[in-house]
């Protein structure tokens, strides 16, 4: 028995945030002082660092709902079902529901329960649920759906990432230049008849000194009476985190699959920052003496930015509807999915086309 994927969609909205929309921003340090750079130099040294030169916003009368029933529709078309076979679908976010310029996040029901219903579907054995694990949370619904597949209780599964982080950024912050919306989606099906697929899964949660890492915290600006509280990070600390575990459990995967370093095709990795994620790949393939391979990590932080859990679906549905130029999977390739994100959480997949 394999657990493949039979279905990709995404969605990336139409909306974009060039660098320069941010030239009129009054950035902050985080105790409220100025910065003493003018904004074309913060937003140099930002695209230095990230590789981000425009990002992607939802439509002002979306919401993160609405990006995952925009993926999944697409998915199951992809996939060619009936919605009504599906046994479960996982939606990984962190923020829920958050119309434009509201202060509050709408999280019940469920983002799950709100796409299974805008799907139409009646099957009350089809079980939505919303799984909060920062920027792994689709790996770790990915991996989720594989445990229900291999124990019998599952035979088809959706997985969703989805995210709408322009709704939950300090415009006096910095990295509010990082992050993005959009959503990416899966079917996972039991093939009896096939090979390959999910072959191994590694997962940690590191909640010593590192919980606090990403978290949710006041506006830089003194000055305002705004009681909103927005996505923050220890940008230093998080980077030297990912550095230091991230190879280690991308390792650990691999060998625990029964695949050499040089089987890999592709690794496709939780698009954070194209220097830090060009920094866990080094050290990676350091573990093993190898020089990094040409062309293995697919990127789209340059012009999608930080969309957390939807960065990775929507890596690979733009690689198989070959959107994007240069890569490619083809049926027999071993790929790697693999993530960092607020728990601090980690998680890698080793999968076989």
């Amino acid at each position: 028995m394999a657990i493949k994927i039979t279905g990709v969609g995404s969605y990336v909205p139409s909306n974009i945030q060039k660098n320069s929309d941010f030239n009129e921003h009054e950035f902050l340090n985080n105790d409220g002082s100025s910065i003493k750079q003018n904004n074309d130099v913060i937003i140099e040294k930002f695209k230095a660092i990230t590789g981000i030169e425009e990002r992607r916003y939802a439509e002002e009368h979306h919401t993160t709902s609405d990006l995952a029933f925009f993926a999944a529709e697409k998915a199951i078309a992809d996939a060619n079902i009936d919605p009504e076979t599906l046994d479960y679908i996982i939606v990984g976010h962190n923020y829920g529901d958050i119309k434009h310029n509201s202060k509050q996040s709408d999280t019940v029901p469920s983002i799950g329960s709100r796409v299974k219903q805008r799907l139409g579907i009646k099957n009350p054995k089809c079980v939505a649920y919303d799984l909060l694990f920062g920027c792994p949370g689709w790996n770790e619904g990915v991996i989720h759906a594989t445990s229900f597949i291999k124990s019998g209780i599952a035979k088809k599964c959706m997985i969703i990432g989805a995210e709408a982080l322009s709704r939950v950024v300090d415009k006096h912050d910095r990295d509010s230049m990082i992050y993005s919306d959009g959503a990416g989606a899966i079917v996972l099906e039991e093939k009896t008849d096939e090979d390959g697929g999910i072959i191994a899964h590694e997962t940690a949660t590191h909640a010593l000194d590192e919980a606090e890492f990403i978290y949710f915290g006041e506006t830089y600006s003194p000055e305002t009476a705004d009681q909103n509280r927005y996505i923050k990070m220890y940008g230093r600390k998080v980077y030297e985190f990912a550095l230091s575990k991230v190879p280690l459990a991308m390792k650990s995967c691999l060998d625990n699959s029964g695949y050499d370093i040089k089987d890999l095709k592709k690794i496709l990795i939780h698009q954070a920052n194209e220097k830090m994620d060009e920094a866990i790949v080094q050290r990676f393939y350091k573990l093993y003496d190898m020089e990094v391979p040409e062309n293995i990590m697919p990127m789209t932080i340059s012009n999608l930015g930080n969309s957390s859990v939807a960065t990775i679906p929507t890596l690979l549905d733009l690689i198989l509807k070959g959107k994007l130029e240069g890569h490619s999977i083809n049926k027999g390739d071993v790929i790697m999915f693999a993530s960092v994100g607020a728990g601090m959480n980690i998680n890698a997949i080793v999968y076989k086309y």
